[in-house]
């Protein structure tokens, strides 16, 4: 099946690729969302990336743009937040998508909380251009999923003025999208930063339609 579907996996012991979104584990609601927005079944990325990531793998994921690496990582994100406890107040997040510019981040936010509606879960976009206090407060009425440029997403973790910051204490998914793009725009120093305050058993994956090896 990989062969008929052009995908190459390396790894150890790699889950075979599903054929079918209903062999993925899906909630009812996440499942009627994929159908409703016209997913007739797994492209070649999805196909391979989610029983990887529903297994609980790290992933590097490699496909061209349009192939459907957004819902690769979004789907399993959505089960993987819905079996943890439910946040309590002062929670930061479950999960982040680090995208490098606001562009892919707006993007990601409309996908996510499209996928995450049918199952109460709140996502949440931050980037620059937009007051970092108004986000700081959004992000404290509580977001499931946070997705943001690195930039501001560290201003947040960390902002001036003695004020309180997000806490990522609870983050055990995190999603570098266009990760190569991000380390050649030198975000490597802010990545670093952000992910040692997740938690050190997270769940880690880098997608992106180009991978160079020395990236």
């Amino acid at each position: 099946y990989r062969a008929e579907l052009g995908v190459r996996a390396s790894g150890f012991d790699v889950p075979r690729p599903l054929k079918l979104f209903e062999h993925a584990g899906l909630t009812r609601e996440l499942l009627a969302t994929v159908k409703r927005r016209g997913y007739a079944a797994p492209t070649a990325i999805q196909a391979q990336a989610l029983p990887v990531l529903l297994s609980g793998r790290d992933a590097i994921g490699i496909a061209t743009t349009g192939s459907g690496k957004t819902a690769a990582y979004l789907l399993p994100f959505i089960v993987h937040a819905m079996d943890q406890p439910p946040l309590q107040k002062g929670d930061g997040p479950i999960g982040l998508v680090l995208a490098p510019t606001h562009e892919l981040a707006e993007q990601v936010t409309m996908e996510a909380r499209k996928f995450a509606k049918g199952d109460g879960l709140r996502a949440v976009g931050v980037w620059g251009g937009v007051g970092k206090y108004e986000q700081l407060k959004e992000l404290k009425a509580g977001a499931d999923i946070v997705v943001g440029t690195p930039g501001r997403l560290l201003e947040l973790i960390r902002p001036k003025g003695g004020q309180p910051g997000l806490s990522l204490r609870r983050v055990t998914y995190v999603v570098l999208d266009e990760a190569d793009r991000m380390f050649d725009m030198g975000f490597a120093p802010q990545i670093d930063r952000i992910v040692g305050n997740t938690r050190p058993d997270r769940q880690t994956m880098l997608f992106s339609a180009t991978f160079p090896a020395a990236v």
